[in-house]
């Protein structure tokens, strides 16, 4: 019998994602791996940067 923790695994699998989660994963990944390389990088740099790629 799967534990409640399976299930949830098993549920969020299973869920599609939004334009809007995608998004927010991209920044999130994009964010992570600039500031491993400069602590100066901010999310808000980040989201600026990626709201004017947006524009193109």
């Amino acid at each position: 019998m799967p534990t409640e923790i399976e299930q949830m695994l098993e549920a969020a699998r299973n869920k599609p994602m939004t334009r809007e989660e995608q998004e927010g994963q991209r920044r999130s990944f994009a964010y992570g791996n600039a500031h491993i390389e400069n602590a100066a990088v901010t999310r808000e740099m980040v989201n600026e940067a990626a709201d004017k790629i947006g524009q193109r």
